[in-house]
């Protein structure tokens, strides 16, 4: 069974995701699951560095000049089913999955990748979009970072929306001087 793909409709575009549910289960079923229930949808890019990512996912970005922008996730106790029908049940208070460190898919240029603090088990709802090669951000490649973040799905269509909206004008923090929506997030 092939991989299921996603369509993110956003203000300056679209562009078509597929998600790796068959190797990384536990990121990826987060993901199509915060899909399926609407959660995207209304969602501003909070975080966009020209040569290095997009930055999606934080529920407080529904308010494009939210100073809040990139510390929510989902609903805490929330839970979703991974194939194989195990339940996982994002933890209290944050709404945080546990980390999916078991393939080396490296942090390539369009490969959706789990945001965090940092911190084990901190990913949510957050992810991010490389733009380039970030592969100091590799899990494996501790010799170059601390920071760890496991790649979970790949753009296969839409490359121009990426660039463009890597393009965007930004403030001192990051955030786009016109705000770029995520109108709906499908699951195809």
């Amino acid at each position: 069974m092939p991989n299921p793909t996603v369509t993110c409709n956003t203000t300056m575009g679209s562009f078509t995701v597929e998600v790796y549910l068959d190797s990384m289960p536990v990121t990826a079923s987060n993901f199509l699951d915060l899909a399926n229930t609407g959660f995207y949808n209304g969602i501003h890019f909070h975080r966009v560095i020209d040569g290095f990512m997009l930055q999606f996912g934080c529920p407080l970005a529904k308010d494009p000049k939210s100073s809040r922008a990139g510390t929510g996730g989902p609903q805490p106790g929330t839970e979703f089913t991974i194939p194989g029908g195990k339940t996982v049940k994002r933890s209290a208070p944050e709404g945080c999955i546990p980390d999916e460190f078991t393939q080396k898919f490296s942090n390539e240029p369009l490969t959706l990748s789990m945001a965090n603090t940092g911190q084990a088990n901190s990913g949510g709802s957050q992810f991010f979009i490389n733009t380039v090669h970030n592969d100091f951000l590799d899990h494996w490649r501790s010799d170059l970072s601390e920071s760890q973040h496991p790649v979970f799905g790949k753009v296969i269509s839409g490359n121009e929306t990426i660039m463009k909206i890597s393009k965007t004008r930004c403030n001192a923090n990051d955030c786009p001087l016109t705000p770029v929506k995520m109108e709906s997030v499908v699951v195809n």
